[in-house]
Parts: structure tokens; sequence; C-alpha cells
């Protein structure tokens, strides 16, 4: 059986990243690991009457998420909150579940399994007390802790007013990164979505697009196997690691010179690198800001370490 705790703000294991909000709660029901919400999160939100689109997209956000070492941070309901947990879960990552109930309380009952993967490797946090059932007034204030607890939030598939829209929203007062993926503008449950990208958040219609932006915002990118597909997020590992030309990256990630170019001229025209006087291309100062003071907290210099061999 997962451990419970309450943990309350003057505990160790209590979220540092939520005392940015106006009120930060004075105490957090957990059923599980707390120190889980202390590691790199990245919040994936999305419509709960999902299209099978925004299903598709929330498993992908969450195994890209998983497969990057970030904790995927949801609220475990129905549709893309469920399915990015799911995917992370099976991706082998750890996630972490904001309930709207009391956190021993499994709601929807449907996402029963969510709940128990999140309990036995992350945790399931609450507001509320031992055995709340779910009450209307909770889940904004739910919503507040989703969008506190990550650097970056993704959202999957949104209606124009709805309770995902308003996390964003929440998101952006408190200066997260905001993370959204376009959709049909006949759907009514892209609407929200859409209108974020026009506000400024960041497009992601990849899932290269979504790998860059974790390893630029967590100094972290994909932990690639032997015969895994190629990602472009191991182009800025090995940068960092050292400038290199096209052709000695090529070289060093076992790909075509040809895809080697493709990809640091789309990350010289992002801003993400730049090219050297002498051929070769490094991280740029904005992308090497990024990553100061973060490597060590998330292992990244052992990461850069495996790379170079």
């Amino acid at each position: 059986m997962c451990e419970k705790s309450v943990v309350s703000m003057e505990d160790e294991r209590y979220p540092r990243t939520l005392l940015d909000l106006e009120e930060p709660p004075h105490k957090l029901f957990v059923v599980g690991d707390p120190e889980v919400m202390g590691e790199p999160c990245l919040s994936v939100i999305g419509a709960r009457r999902a299209t099978p689109y925004g299903l598709a997209v929330a498993e992908i956000a969450g195994r890209v998420a998983a497969e990057c070492g970030v904790v995927v941070v949801s609220g475990g309901a129905l549709g893309c909150d469920s399915a990015a947990l799911r995917a992370a879960h099976k991706a082998g990552g750890k996630t972490v579940i904001v309930a709207g109930t009391g956190a021993d309380v499994a709601y929807p009952r449907s996402s029963r399994d969510v709940f128990a993967n999140a309990a036995a490797e992350g945790c399931v946090v609450s507001l509320a007390p031992w055995g709340t059932q779910p009450q209307r007034w909770a889940f904004p204030n739910r919503n507040r802790v989703i969008a506190a607890l990550s650097r970056a939030l993704v959202v999957t598939e949104a209606g124009e007013h709805s309770g995902t829209s308003s996390t964003a929203e929440c998101a952006n007062q408190l200066g997260r990164d905001i993370y959204a993926i376009p959709g049909s503008i006949f759907s009514p449950e892209s609407r929200g979505s859409n209108m974020l990208i026009s506000a400024g958040a960041a497009i992601i219609c990849t899932e290269d697009d979504l790998e860059m932006r974790i390893s630029l915002d967590y100094g972290v990118s994909r932990l690639v196997s032997e015969g895994a597909p190629f990602r472009p997020g191991r182009v800025l590992s090995a940068l960092i690691a050292s400038p290199m030309r096209p052709d000695d990256l090529a070289d060093r990630l076992g790909e075509s010179s040809l895809t080697m170019l493709k990809i640091l001229t789309d990350y010289e025209t992002t801003g993400v690198v730049v090219r050297l006087p002498d051929g070769r291309y490094a991280p740029s100062a904005k992308t090497l800001a990024t990553q100061e003071g973060r490597a060590k907290a998330m292992g990244f210099a052992a990461a850069l370490c495996e790379i170079a061999g």
C-alpha cells in the first residue's frame, strides 16, 4: 500500500514552485512520494471530451516528456489528462496527479489505473482532506497547483472557455512557458489551443518541436538506445559538449551530413544555434543562458559525458 503523508509548507518535501502562487496551499495531502514534485516537472493538460486527435497528441506529449526524464503532471481527468499520464507511465516515466478530490479517492473511476500508477511511482496530491469526494469548487484550486508545479505547460486540446484554458491563464500569470498544439479551426475543442498560440504560446507541430522545447527549458533530451529513431534533440546536447561542423556532428551521431545540415539550418533560423566563422556550429548565448544553473540539478553533465563517449 502506498504511503500517505501530509506535507506542510515547513516540510522540506514541500514543492517550492508552489510558493509562486499568491496564496500557496498551507498543506498538501499526498499518496506516494512527495519528493517527486521537486523534480523537473512538465504539466500536460487537455480536454475531457477529447477528440481522437487530442488523445493522440496527449499520448505523444506524455511519452516524449517521460523519455526526456521529466515528470508528467496532470489532473487525472478523462480524456487528454489520462492519455498523457498513461503514455508517460508506459514509457517508464514518473507521474504526478493533482486531484480535485481527496488524494486517496480515484476520480473518475475509469482512471483508477492512472491514479495507482502515480501513487506507486510518483504521487497523487490534493489540497482536500482524505476521503473528500468530487466538489465543483475544488477544481479551480487544483488547476492553480497544476500550473504552478511545472516550469512549462503543454496544452494538447482545449475549448475556448474551459478548465484547461483557465489553467493555461494561471500558468501565464506565474511566468511559466506555455506550449500549445494547433488544431482544426472547425473543432470547438481546438479553439482554446489556437487562441493561446495567437496570444504567443510556443507552437508545437511535431514530436521534435516538443523535444527541442523541453531540451531548451529543462536542459535534457531524450535518452536514445541503440537502434532507436534519430531525434534532433541529440544535436543540441552534442553541440553543448563541443561545437562541431555538420560532417563531424553527423559522424558523432551516426547520421547523414544532409540531415545534420537541415537540422542545424532550422536551429540557426530559430536562434537555438549560431554558425561560427570557422564553419562550426555552437549553442547560441540564449540557449547557454537557459542551460546555465540547471545542468547540475538535472544531471545534464552526466548525459553529455555519455554522448561524448
